[in-house]
């Protein structure tokens, strides 16, 4: 994927959940800061169940200290995501396939919890993003000119 100058993530519509390799993780935040998007980062490395998923998560979304540290608080906070400044939001998650491998079950309801975030979002005509780096090849984003 070339994200150099075509790559843009200001149409609400294009929100989703992407699986992307690594290297693009820093063009896109690139992107997403030109775009005016809140960028939220976290690290999965050795991240292997949901419980740490969701500390992690906590703390890259910025999450107020009363976080119920369970999926329905995720949803709920992934829904209204107000504090974080920006016309909308991308989430780069690296590693996620540490969290694939060690609990696919959770890996699987974070999934559909992003996309459940990204649909939400589209509805709202605001642009939230989910990029997940995995080392299978990623799908092509779309561009606009």
């Amino acid at each position: 994927m070339s994200a150099e100058g075509s790559l843009d993530l200001t149409h609400a519509d294009d929100g989703g959940v992407y699986f992307v390799d690594a290297a693009d993780l820093d063009a896109l935040a690139t992107a997403a800061e030109e775009g005016k998007l809140y960028v939220c980062r976290a690290d999965l490395e050795g991240c292997h169940d949901k419980s740490e998923l969701l500390k992690r998560l906590a703390t890259a979304l910025k999450l107020p200290s009363g976080f119920g540290q369970n999926w329905d608080a995720l949803v709920d906070s992934l829904r209204d995501l107000g504090w974080l400044h920006g016309t909308g939001h991308a989430l780069l998650l690296d590693h996620a396939n540490d969290l694939r491998q060690a609990a696919a079950k959770d890996f699987d309801i974070l999934l559909g919890i992003l996309h459940e975030a990204a649909n939400f979002a589209i509805g709202q005509n605001r642009p939230f993003f989910a990029f997940l780096s995995l080392p299978e090849h990623p799908i092509s984003l779309p561009t606009h000119r």
